[in-house]
């Protein structure tokens, strides 16, 4: 398989781990790649660390004037299309700056990558195999907890072989960074981000509502890098965002959610431990 690979990576508040990034990229040994840098108006440093980052590379840089990437406003364009940074004027969030990267972006295949997790060397190729395998548009990996250093934990959280929309309503199991997906196969507008908390969840239900079928590589390949501070907060911010999901996105009864959200806690406390 050597079809482009679109890498769309939301910048905010990144400069500790930017640069790590794109040379983890760089060092993916599956070569026909784009990276889409999406910095969502930083109040830091982000944009300088890319830009020093990337001095000994040709790269386009973009200043996004619109959601219409097609009227961005071209501030340096080199020959090197490979590595593209766009700079948003205003602060939108996650969801948004990957719809921008996703309009941007060329590739058939579209992967997802936060700027603070880690990538394993092989994980593009690796996926790409298995996409091909399965005959698949949309794949995930399984992947391993690390510290605030990005170093493996030990804690790996499987993934089933398949996962359809039913059963996805019952767990979170699918890490935004593992995913890969074919656009030949999955229509662009299903990839589109809602702009909703958990927008990451809510892509994925509403791929597999339309009837596609999620597969799961049970091969770590992943590092999702938890910070060292407080999770009694963040718990229950998961708790309102999966029952707001249930309800508000999904249109699913009140009945429905609750057996839904009993299944998902219990999941979700596992993977935790």
């Amino acid at each position: 398989m050597s079809g482009l690979v679109s890498i769309i990576v939301p910048v905010y508040q990144a400069q500790d781990y930017i640069e790590k990034t794109i040379s983890m990229v760089m060092q993916q040994t599956y070569g026909n790649w784009e990276l889409v840098l999406v910095d969502d108006r930083s109040g830091d440093g982000s944009v300088q660390v890319i830009e020093e980052a990337l001095a000994g590379y040709r790269h386009q840089r973009l200043t996004d004037v619109s959601e219409d990437v097609e009227r961005m406003e071209e501030y340096v364009c080199e020959q090197d299309k490979r590595i593209l940074l766009i700079c948003k004027k205003k602060n939108e969030g996650a969801a948004r700056a990957r719809n921008t990267g996703l309009m941007a972006s060329k590739g058939r295949y579209i992967a997802f990558l936060d700027a603070d997790d880690i990538w394993f060397a092989d994980k593009l190729s690796r996926e790409l195999s298995f996409l091909e395998e399965k005959q698949a548009g949309f794949v995930f990996c399984a992947y391993e907890f690390g510290d605030e250093e990005g170093r493996p934990t030990g804690r790996i959280v499987h993934v089933p072989p398949q996962l359809t929309y039913k059963k996805a309503l019952s767990r979170t199991v699918i890490f935004t960074t593992t995913v890969l997906l074919d656009r030949t196969k999955i229509p662009e507008e299903l990839i589109r981000m809602p702009v909703v908390p958990s927008e990451d969840t809510a892509t994925w239900w509403q791929i597999l509502r339309a009837g596609h079928v999620g597969y799961g590589l049970d091969e770590v390949l992943a590092v999702y890098r938890r910070p060292a501070k407080s999770l009694s907060s963040n718990k229950l911010t998961a708790v309102k965002r999966i029952w707001n999901l249930y309800r508000k996105q999904e249109g699913l009864s009140v009945a429905a959610s609750a057996f839904y959200f009993v299944f998902w806690a219990y999941r979700a406390t596992i993977r935790r431990i």
